[in-house]
């Protein structure tokens, strides 16, 4: 079975848009986006009247918002390229169910373990919104008949006015990279009890045996939260690693007016 986990991938922010928002945080207002939870399930042929979780499903709840085009479209490629079954699809979910489901019938006649089912369970889940941003968090989890099942958490942080999906060379200022790997790296080791001078090549997966960040990270209220999702850095036995670098230890490196502005004492 084709088992893969697609990373994240981040929209550019248009380079102009500082320029038409002098003050951000001034401009923060309380207007928020308006949407509705919304779920696309689909059962195996064979589920009976087994409940969902004994037989074959898959299950994607996300949230669609109203009059924002380009925001459901990205959620919604997001959502299908979380765990990818067979063949890359367009960002459709009948087409995931489509192959989802004809990959578990496969399953069926090749396969000695009687009882077996897969599972894909996606979501889209609003964190919190204001006139200026919108946050999101993506979770899924995935049973293909492995030896254990996937699960994957990632974020869309959305600028709200310009209806983009930001990238940290958005929020940060140029040349950012090493002084905040500087940053991530001390606080990693101290969540990992590690010495300054540990090694990293033993239990870790960084390349070169050196830390290094991800993109896959989130502009909460208290600083920026950056996920490892399992097999990233560490054994799937390990898990996911979470990582907040607070922005009181930032503060040089965050570009002035932008939507991280609210967030800064």
């Amino acid at each position: 079975m084709k088992f893969l986990l697609i990373p994240f991938s981040f929209l550019a922010l248009s380079s102009c848009w500082q320029a038409k928002n002098p003050d951000v945080k001034a401009a923060v207002a309380k207007d928020t986006l308006t949407y509705k939870y919304t779920t696309f399930k689909q059962r195996a042929d064979d589920c009976g009247n087994k409940a969902d979780s004994a037989c074959t499903v898959i299950k994607i709840t996300y949230p669609a918002f109203v009059s924002e085009t380009a925001l459901n479209d990205t959620l919604k490629h997001k959502l299908v390229g979380l765990f990818m079954v067979g063949e890359r699809t367009k960002d459709n979910f009948e087409d995931l169910a489509k192959n989802f489901m004809s990959a578990y019938q496969s399953e069926l006649k090749t396969g000695s373990r009687k009882g077996m089912f897969y599972t894909l369970d996606n979501k889209a889940t609003v964190l919190r919104q204001d006139s200026a941003l919108t946050t999101l968090q993506i979770d899924g989890y995935s049973y293909l008949g492995g030896a254990h099942g996937g699960s994957f958490t990632g974020f869309v942080n959305w600028a709200t006015k310009v209806h983009k999906n930001l990238e940290l060379k958005d929020i940060l200022v140029d040349g950012y990279g090493p002084q905040l790997t500087q940053i991530g790296e001390k606080i990693f080791r101290k969540q990992e009890n590690l010495s300054d001078t540990a090694s990293l090549s033993n239990d870790y997966f960084f390349k070169d045996a050196k830390f290094s960040l991800n993109e896959n990270f989130l502009i909460s209220p208290v600083g920026l939260r950056f996920v490892y999702n399992q097999y990233e850095i560490k054994p799937y036995a390990a898990g996911k690693t979470d990582l907040t670098i607070p922005y009181s230890q930032i503060k040089k490196l965050i570009r002035p007016n932008t939507v991280v502005a609210q967030y800064i004492k």
